[in-house]
């Protein structure tokens, strides 16, 4: 059967902490959605702020090819006429020709949160229907709370839903809104619904107890025709449904009709893409579209996906736009630096007796504190140092850094650094707004002279970590720079009782590796 999708992040999934999207962010999202396949892209509610007001006239003037706009809103308000209401009126005047307005099934929602009667409370959802079909809209009816309802009185809520189809609803959903519900309870109570009621079924499910994702394709199965849910799951508390792990397992493990199979691969963008706009930093263990989705670190794991990828892996990653990663550690074995070696463009199998050794000295490292995982840059050089393929770029004679903290709160940081270039000792002296960006500083004007291509290689991000803390001041600290060249990221790592020690081993890789990519190239 045909799955219908449904995506409420500009709605439900801003309701998340810290989330808040512009209405050019909305904009740049639908255009994405759009473009990956979504069938109704909910935008927000109307009558609820100015920007919501300034998205829907907008987002009219875009050449939708794949989805249809939806406004939300809710019934009527309690005794009062649904052709007088101001949220109804604002979803007809939204310009969309389909909206979706949210219902009261849970007669302890109705008594003690909207204060009136049970049989209002159907006649709000009724009239508030049957004018909005009257106005020529589709209409979807969310039954809010709707598993709870059902466990305390199943009688009211199957009542709720019969008003709602009566009325001429085109779709209803069940709502999990409590996101506690677990998947047992969806299955029995959306297979007594689908055959109870004439109209298409929905599942709409929060992640309150770990099962969003779980209940949503259990109600498929047992007869749900739409999905709601959000772009990495994005919601209130602990966040709703995630698309992109519902849709790749009905596509590649239910076999459902949804978004086509030659778009599935773009899901790992969408993903990113609105991780990016929501400002928010993307889950790297996200199922399907998270780059550890497919990151193999066991040495045994590794050597198994050697001989067959299916040993470890559900699916194949491009099927989703992930890609494969081999992650050497201390729990690496030959195999794993040897396949780390291959993507890296270097070939072992000519030098058998050094994989050992570079083994060797990974865990050795690892063991004082060095993390390879996020450090790329920083194991292609240990390896080609092996190798004798890694020219030392910095010839460091000494560094010095003054930090001055002036009467009037003013901070001032200088750093000096002296390196030998051509057997030439060139010493550099640089202001910055701390310790390791004067450093930064200081360093690429002693090199700028002899390598131009320096220039365009920037710090992107910093990371710093304290490993043993029980030893406060004296701990061991761990730094990971994450650099770029415009083109591609690689990290690098340092580690030292001392920051600023630490700093400048992860700084000098970043540096040294970007060099050697630009040279290669």
């Amino acid at each position: 059967m045909r799955v219908y999708t449904y995506d409420t992040t500009l709605r439900d999934g801003t309701q998340r902490e810290g989330l808040s999207l512009s209405v050019e962010d909305k904009l740049l999202i639908v255009e994405k959605l759009d473009e990956f396949g979504i069938d109704y892209i909910e935008g927000g509610f109307p009558f609820s702020n100015p920007k919501d007001q300034q998205f829907f006239k907008e987002v009219s003037r875009l050449k939708l090819a794949n989805s249809r706009i939806t406004a939300f809103g809710s019934t009527r308000y309690k005794d009062k006429k649904a052709a007088e209401d101001l949220g109804l009126k604002a979803l007809v005047k939204s310009g969309v020709s389909v909206v979706c307005i949210v219902g009261k099934t849970w007669l302890m929602q109705v008594t003690e949160v909207l204060r009136t009667t049970a049989d209002e409370n159907l006649r709000m959802i009724s009239e508030s229907i049957e004018y909005l079909k009257s106005a020529g809209l589709d209409v979807f009816f969310d039954a809010e709370h709707f598993f709870d309802g059902f466990s305390e009185d199943p009688e009211y809520a199957l009542k709720s839903l019969m008003v709602a189809e009566e009325a001429g609803a085109d779709c209803i959903i069940l709502c999990d809104t409590n996101g506690g519900t677990l998947p047992v309870k969806v299955d029995e109570v959306m297979r007594q619904v689908v055959e109870e009621v004439s109209v298409r079924v929905g599942i709409h499910a929060h992640n309150d107890a770990g099962c969003a994702v779980a209940n949503s394709l259990v109600a498929i199965e047992a007869g749900a025709t739409q999905v709601q849910g959000t772009v990495n799951g994005y919601g209130e508390r602990c966040g709703n449904a995630d698309l992109c792990a519902i849709i790749p397992s009905l596509v590649l493990k239910m076999g459902r009709e949804c978004i086509p199979v030659d778009r599935l691969s773009g899901i790992m963008d969408v993903a990113h893409f609105v991780a990016e706009v929501a400002n928010i930093t993307p889950d790297p263990h996200q199922p399907y579209v998270g780059i550890s989705a497919f990151a193999h670190k066991g040495g045994q794991h590794v050597s198994a996906v050697n001989k067959t990828a299916r040993a470890y892996e559900h699916v194949k990653p491009e099927l989703v736009g992930n890609s494969q990663r081999i992650v050497v550690s201390e729990l690496a074995g030959r195999s794993t630096v040897e396949k780390k070696a291959r993507e890296m463009g270097i070939d072992l199998s000519a030098h058998p007796d050094l994989v050992g050794s570079i083994l060797q000295a990974v865990k050795d490292k690892e063991h004082k504190g060095f993390h390879f995982e996020a450090a790329d840059g920083s194991l292609e050089l240990l390896i080609r140092r092996k190798l004798h393929e890694s020219a030392e770029v910095v010839h460091l004679d000494s560094f010095r850094i003054i930090v001055e903290k002036n009467r009037d709160g003013r901070l001032d940081t200088m750093a000096n650094v002296k390196v030998w270039l051509d057997n030439v000792l060139v010493s550099e002296y640089a202001e910055g707004n701390g310790p390791v960006n004067a450093l930064d500083a200081a360093l690429r004007k002693a090199l700028l002279t002899k390598y131009p291509d320096l220039d365009g290689i920037k710090l992107a991000d910093f990371k710093v970590r304290v490993l043993d803390e029980s030893k406060g001041t004296e701990a061991v600290t761990r730094v990971l720079i994450e650099s770029t060249d415009g083109e591609t990221s690689w990290g690098t790592v340092g580690v030292s009782e001392n920051i600023i020690e630490a700093s400048w081993q992860a700084l000098v890789d970043s540096l040294e590796y970007g060099l050697r990519r630009k040279k290669t190239k």
